[in-house]
């Protein structure tokens, strides 16, 4: 297992955002979480970060405890995470944005290659290397978060709502893109509100519902389940 998540329960002031969700993530996996705005899922992916801290529970990386390590010793272990929002930097350059994302990296002829990589991936941002990040669209700008987190060398990627705001060419675009990262061998635990655009290129998927896992199952599964049709999939 690359991830496991045990009996997590995370706390906003009173308000209980996780109540006790156990799940796990597989190498070379695309796991996705799906649910409603206010559901937990983008509390999920911060305590994982440790960017949020959990009241109680586990959450183990490779075998290795992970749930009290600060967030920037999360990303020197492997995993990174792709904000909801995109959260770039508008005034730096998009080869800025990506020298951010290595700082964890001092090895420059690394780095290089991992950029290298970066705009074989992603043309549209070679394109547009030494324009401002707030210059870009917003499906350029989706990009540039993506391909920030993967500077960093990632084992484990978080994503979050990575289709948000984008037209539907877009979204297509975008989750290609997620494709073919998983396939070169990221695990991949996303957030995503399109639950069926999530389903159709993750292996497995857990339905959050106010704090809770409500049903899980692979994505099959969850794309023929009654209760996920009439509550995600618009009823169809």
């Amino acid at each position: 297992m690359m991830l496991e998540v045990h009996d997590l329960n995370v706390f906003y002031g009173a308000i209980h955002a996780l109540k006790g969700i156990t799940f796990h993530v597989d190498q070379g996996e695309i796991v996705t979480l799906i649910g409603a705005n206010g559901a937990g899922k983008s509390t999920t992916l911060n305590t994982i970060s440790g960017i949020l801290r959990a009241r109680s529970g586990n959450i183990i990386l490779k075998g290795k405890d992970i749930t009290q390590t600060p967030a920037e010793e999360i990303v020197r272990m492997g995993i990174v995470q792709s904000p909801e929002g995109r959260k770039i930097f508008a005034t730096l350059t998009v080869m800025e944005n990506l020298e951010v994302g290595a700082y964890i990296h001092d090895d420059v002829a690394q780095n290089q290659k991992v950029i290298d990589e970066v705009f074989t991936r992603f043309p549209r941002l070679k394109e547009r290397r030494n324009q401002l990040g707030g210059t870009l669209s917003g499906g350029e700008q989706q990009m540039l978060a993506i391909a920030r987190a993967l500077m960093s060398r990632p084992t484990l990627l978080l994503l979050d709502e990575p289709s948000m705001g984008l037209s539907p060419i877009l979204v297509e675009q975008i989750f290609d893109i997620i494709q073919l990262i998983n396939s070169q061998g990221t695990s991949i635990l996303l957030v995503e509100q399109n639950a069926q655009m999530a389903l159709s290129i993750a292996h497995r998927g857990y339905v959050l519902e106010t704090g809770k896992i409500v049903l899980e199952g692979n994505s099959d599964q969850l794309l023929h389940d009654p209760q996920v049709i009439g509550a995600y999939l618009g009823g169809h």
